[in-house]
């Protein structure tokens, strides 16, 4: 499916406006990026749920989201395209999973999980090309989610201890 009708979908079906995280996913140039952005701003306010909230909010988005990212993808005739975001959204909310507090800790998060997503390490290189569907295109970046809240919260116990 090419942009132009990418676009036109994602401003007038709920399903693709969501899936390409409002919109933000449609940037010319990295649209993953952009979508992590967005999922950094949306993030504001989720970060203020009580951990049990945001871990079923963030596990009901992941679910969700494969779903609505395959259904999307299968739509447009391509296997992960670059305009779907949603999966970026959950992504760097896994990374920013019980931050601690300071800007940079926002920073370094977001960084590593964008280092993630696009180094593709394994096993985020596995489930981005043997999973089908949603759910290659969902795993994928919760597993650069996953690696980067490892470090985040490694360095954020090293640094406490020191």
């Amino acid at each position: 499916m090419q942009m132009k009708a990418a676009t036109y979908k994602a401003l007038t079906n709920p399903l693709y406006f969501l899936a390409t995280g409002f919109g933000s996913g449609l940037a010319p140039r990295a649209p993953g990026t952009v979508g992590s952005v967005m999922a950094v701003l949306l993030w504001l306010p989720l970060q203020t749920l009580p951990v049990l909230w945001y871990t079923v909010f963030v596990l009901a988005c992941m679910l969700g989201g494969i779903w609505l990212c395959g259904h999307v993808a299968r739509d447009m005739q391509v296997k992960d395209p670059a305009s779907i975001v949603f999966d970026e959204f959950v992504g760097v909310w896994v990374s920013l999973f019980l931050l601690p507090a300071g800007w940079y800790w926002v920073l370094a998060g977001f960084a590593l999980f964008r280092f993630f997503d696009i180094l593709k390490p394994w096993p985020v290189n596995w489930l981005d090309e043997r999973l089908a569907g949603g759910w290659g295109i969902m795993l994928d970046d919760v597993a650069a989610g996953l690696y980067s809240l490892a470090i985040i919260q490694a360095l954020a116990y090293g640094l406490a201890q020191v």
